[in-house]
């Protein structure tokens, strides 16, 4: 919590024993990149081991029988052991503050985290929280925020209680509960057995630094009762749970889309269903968070049952299965066009609403399409054409966009309308998923997508789902014809792959144009040798360079649109999300003229003139 210890604001945290101030523990390493930007708000603690007298305003000075507290990096002594708290970003410090807390005897470690979820993090913070009790043990009793924080992040919980670097308890990583206790019994002599090595006393021993300041209290953590106590044991070790990714994202999104749901008040959610596999994975995204509702309705939790009855109106009774509730607060709808939809995609979109049980509504956008096209044919009297109609790449965008811009308005038109036209009791909106109100799977990339959708295949029992994965990804915004059907790959002149790539070389490792062409020309060599199952591409310099050229040309032009982005779910760390990740300029000088791009020329000449001597 927020307190003003001589007119600096710390975060901090508060211990108390039977409602009395023990210690206020400042946080002495602030969150202060990627998501966070703790240092707006608070000031580190600048001084380890040190204390001083914190003044308590007058209303805690009678519950507290004094003027006084100990404010700072102090530890908690009992007549049994001694206990120190290290909080959030300080355990992903280098030189984390349980190291020299450790040495200097302290055994019971707490962190009360806000750690958010991103896919496959979990095993990165546990390995993290073992490695802090492995070396020199102890035990460490870990908790996490629980749920959407009210923007783009979740917390995913999984509290954990380790002793010596194994885990003997484990919260759930995804759950629709407000509150989760995890509870494990441990010896404290195991811990000062662990900690019996020479090397371990000696650097105890010549510990230069001073000692912290231990706070005493006359409260056990066991007694001698409980010592003779013969059902009671020490936890045992267990294998920690990690989900896959794949699952991770259901249960993740299904969690965040449950808690933005119940929090916004809005009916339900609409998505328009294109066949593709972006709206496909958001629909089971909704679906999965159906599951995890129902489940808990069936375990009694009184806040979910609340919850469900506010949001399914229609029945008298309360949904009985995922289908149940998916038909009452989730849309799809399918917004086709007479000359670039396909039947394949139609019918995709039905047999996928049909098998999660969403309200489906298939229509046609033709008239409005024509309707906007007309303003540019009667206005400027100028007909624009599709590139296949002889048209240029100028008309060509236009009508595709014409169309996409068209097929957004239209669903928030029906998002508003259908819970009236349902005639659900009170009406009411829905959030449309997507580039629109709300976006689930935005900071996911394809590969990972696909994953989701083959795991869901056949967790879910949705056998309809593998013509999604077989599917050539398209836009359907260009006619189609007996020659040509559109290609988001084609178009893009990239894989969803090599996409993946590079957003993660610009962002994860922070490479420019040269910089990644650099690293891409030895990994996607055709002289590399490979391994049978390797897929990376295989490619002379000159056409790694024009794929490095064309993807950092288009995110230069396209940058500016990321400002206006949808908010996503933060499920990766190479979001592109501007507003709260990648605060990177919005402007950039064009590319093709830049230092980095003539750089990339000169190191093309020198790998072909090598090449050529050979």
């Amino acid at each position: 919590m927020p307190v003003q210890h001589r007119n600096v604001r710390y975060n901090c945290r508060i211990i108390c024993l039977d409602g009395k101030i023990l210690l206020i523990r400042p946080k002495m390493w602030l969150a202060g990149s990627g998501n966070y930007y703790e240092q707006r708000h608070f000031t580190p603690w600048m001084k380890p081991r040190q204390t001083e007298q914190y003044h308590l305003p007058r209303r805690l000075q009678k519950l507290q029988g004094a003027t006084h507290v100990t404010f700072g990096d102090a530890v908690i002594s009992t007549p049994d052991t001694c206990l120190a708290a290290e909080t959030c970003e300080e355990l992903f410090t280098p030189d984390a503050p349980h190291n020299s807390m450790g040495l200097d005897g302290v055994e019971v470690f707490t962190n009360s985290s806000g750690s958010h979820w991103t896919l496959r993090k979990l095993g990165l913070r546990l390995q993290l929280i073992q490695e802090a009790t492995r070396k020199s043990g102890g035990v460490y009793i870990y908790s996490n925020e629980a749920g959407c924080s009210g923007d783009r992040l979740f917390f995913d919980a999984s509290a954990i209680i380790l002793i010596n670097g194994e885990v003997i308890a484990q919260g759930s990583q995804f759950s629709l509960k407000d509150v989760e206790v995890v509870v494990g019994t441990v010896d404290l002599e195991e811990v000062r057995a662990y900690r019996s090595s020479a090397s371990r006393g000696l650097q105890a021993a010549a510990k230069s630094t001073g000692s912290y300041e231990r706070i005493q209290t006359a409260f056990e953590l066991s007694s001698d009762a409980e010592d003779l106590d013969l059902r009671r044991g020490p936890s045992l070790p267990l294998e920690p749970r990690l989900h896959v990714p794949e699952e991770e994202i259901a249960l993740g999104a299904g969690c965040w889309l449950w808690d933005y749901l119940r929090r916004s008040g809005a009916a339900g959610f609409l998505v328009p269903l294109s066949g593709g596999i972006d709206s496909c994975a958001t629909a089971v995204c909704v679906f999965s968070m159906c599951r995890l509702v129902i489940t808990e309705m069936q375990l009694g939790n009184e806040q979910v049952i609340k919850d469900v009855k506010r949001l399914a109106r229609f029945p008298e009774h309360l949904p009985e299965t995922a289908q149940d509730l998916c038909h009452q607060i989730f849309h799809t709808i399918y917004l086709g066009m007479s000359r670039q939809s396909s039947k394949d995609t139609r019918q995709r979109a039905k047999d996928l609403s049909t098998a999660i049980g969403a309200y489906h509504v298939d229509l046609d956008i033709d008239e409005v399409y024509e309707a906007q096209r007309n303003l540019i044919v009667n206005t400027l009297d100028f007909e624009p054409k599709f590139k296949v109609e002889g048209g240029t790449n100028t008309e060509n965008l236009v009508l595709q966009n014409i169309q996409a811009r068209s097929r957004m308005v239209t669903a928030y038109e029906f998002a508003q309308i259908l819970p009236t036209t349902r005639k659900r009791p009170s009406g009411g909106g829905l959030l449309v998923l997507g580039s629109a109100d709300i976006n689930p799977i935005g900071a996911i990339d394809k590969q990972d997508l696909k994953r989701l959708i083959a795991w869901a295949e056949e967790e879910f029992e949705l056998p309809c789902l593998q013509e999604f994965l077989t599917a050539v990804p398209t836009a359907e915004l260009e006619p189609i014809t007996e020659s040509y059907t559109q290609s988001d790959e084609q178009d893009m002149g990239l894989s969803y792959n090599e996409l993946t790539v590079f957003g993660r070389l610009r962002k994860e490792h922070k490479l420019g144009p040269f910089g990644t062409f650099q690293r891409l020309v030895h990994e996607w060599s055709d002289e590399r040798p490979r391994t049978a199952e390797e897929t990376t591409p295989a490619l002379k310099p000159r056409e790694v360079a024009e794929k490095v050229k064309r993807f950092f040309h288009y995110y230069a032009i396209n940058r500016h649109k990321m400002t206006t982005l949808t908010p996503s779910l933060h499920s990766n760390d190479y979001s592109p999300d501007d507003n709260r990740f990648d605060q990177r300029p919005f402007l950039y000088p064009p590319q093709y003229d830049s230092w980095a791009f003539k750089r990339i020329d000169e190191e093309v000449e020198k790998l072909e003139k090598l090449e050529n001597q050979k």
